[in-house]
């Protein structure tokens, strides 16, 4: 067994400064750490457990199988926060069949962003024994 101590998502955007407007400034990811200097210079954002690094520069955009899940407390102030931020929403905050209320955004380069809210009564919140 491997006891991992943490654990972060590696992204190379096509434009790093766009991209630390976007999950700096738009988004208000809070910063964990910085380093380096320069436009490829390192941003670290905190993703709830993990981390996201916004980091060095790619000639071209991510893989689209790549997409983030972030988790927040409520779906709808997040939807009319990020509007009033200027972030494009591709789909406002719906209830999904399997319960979940979701809302979907993309990075500048392309990379999809599912906003989602677990509702109290479902059952992601029950764990049995606990």
């Amino acid at each position: 067994m491997v006891h991992v101590l943490s654990s972060r998502i590696l992204l190379r955007p096509t434009d790093p400064e766009r991209s630390r407007v976007f999950y700096g400034e738009r988004l208000r990811l809070s910063v964990y750490r910085e380093f380096g200097t320069g436009p490829e210079r390192g941003t670290v954002y905190f993703l709830g457990g993990g981390f996201l690094e916004v980091s060095g520069r790619s000639d071209t955009p991510p893989s689209p199988g790549l997409q983030l899940w972030l988790q927040v407390g409520d779906a709808r102030a997040t939807y009319e926060q990020f509007v009033s931020r200027g972030v494009d929403i591709a789909r406002p905050p719906e209830e999904e069949p399997w319960g979940l209320i979701e809302m979907w955004t993309a990075d500048p380069d392309g990379v999809m962003i599912c906003i989602v809210e677990v509702p109290r009564d479902h059952p992601m919140r029950y764990r049995p024994g606990i």
